[in-house]
């Protein structure tokens, strides 16, 4: 296990403003109303990027942490960018392979030190950048979890720590979209990034690559639900131009999760959706890290 996976002291809430922006997701994330259908960083600007749609979320924002939610729109993927103000080290969530240049450009704009480039799970709609950018990053540290099947410099479990600074996210594993799905949790339990097992009203499809309804709606039930209620939901992505949710928004309002754990496993088990079309591409190339015919 790398160095930057260890054990650190629970910080302040975090701060967090978001960008928003409009896209589809892999886990089609809306449903209707029926169906409740680790090499180092970049120097802080505390105003977003690109202008327009910022808001602040949650309370006492903590001036040590700088945080960016970027976007893709082919896939409606969202990456995150968190980084100590003060270390510069800095990790990244989900990075797709079509923004490459724009991320490490913004890494270098804020002078940052990126530690680790994580993915929340063995994605089906795009391809990772965290082989090529591994190429670029001297000292770049790719982590997945481990019952992804996928390869990575550092496999992740149930509690490990990726330390940033005088931060760290927890891992949590929520599989059911697929085996190796993670949430990560602040150490404040102030912001959760939950990859497709919990999307805002809504959640990762269950019919493809290992996918259990069953077994998603007991992660999100008892690692997500389990969490404050004011925690910030991030997802890995969106199409109605959300950006964030909470724990005791999607506890109370998500229209499948919200459901009895029959009726959850039956409106999964009738979606019926075309799968994504890109996942004969995505799949072999991010069980390699994202290197696979790039």
């Amino acid at each position: 296990m790398c160095s930057v996976i260890n054990r650190v002291n629970a910080g302040q809430r975090c701060l967090a403003f978001t960008l928003g922006f409009r896209g589809r997701t892999e886990g089609l994330s809306t449903m209707t109303a029926q169906n409740g259908a680790v090499s180092a960083g970049v120097r802080a600007h505390k105003m977003p990027l690109g202008g327009g749609g910022a808001r602040w979320h949650g309370t006492q924002p903590n001036q040590s942490l700088l945080f960016r939610q970027l976007f893709e729109s082919d896939s409606s993927t969202y990456t995150y960018l968190l980084a100590d103000n003060e270390t510069k080290e800095a990790i990244l969530i989900d990075p797709v392979l079509e923004t490459i240049d724009r991320d490490l450009k913004l890494i270098q704009e804020l002078g940052l030190h990126l530690q680790v480039a994580v993915n929340t799970h063995c994605h089906a709609d795009h391809i990772t950048s965290t082989g090529l950018m591994k190429t670029r990053l001297a000292g770049l540290k790719s982590a997945i979890s481990k019952f992804s099947g996928a390869s990575a410099d550092i496999l992740l479990s149930e509690g490990d720590k990726i330390a940033f600074g005088k931060h760290h996210l927890t891992v949590k594993e929520t599989p059911g979209h697929t085996d190796g799905c993670m949430t990560l949790v602040t150490q404040d339990r102030g912001m959760a990034f939950t990859g497709d097992a919990l999307l805002i009203r809504g959640c990762g499809r269950t019919d493809f690559q290992q996918g259990c309804a069953e077994r998603l709606y007991r992660s999100v039930h008892e690692k997500i639900f389990t969490l404050p209620d004011q925690c910030l939901i991030y997802p890995a992505h969106d199409y109605l131009g959300q950006t964030a949710s909470t724990v005791g928004e999607e506890r109370t309002f998500n229209p499948r999760l919200t459901k009895s754990l029959e009726e959850f496993v039956s409106i999964m088990d009738n979606l019926n959706l075309p799968k994504p079309s890109k996942i004969d591409i995505s799949v072999p190339a991010n069980l390699r890290c994202g290197v696979h015919q790039v």
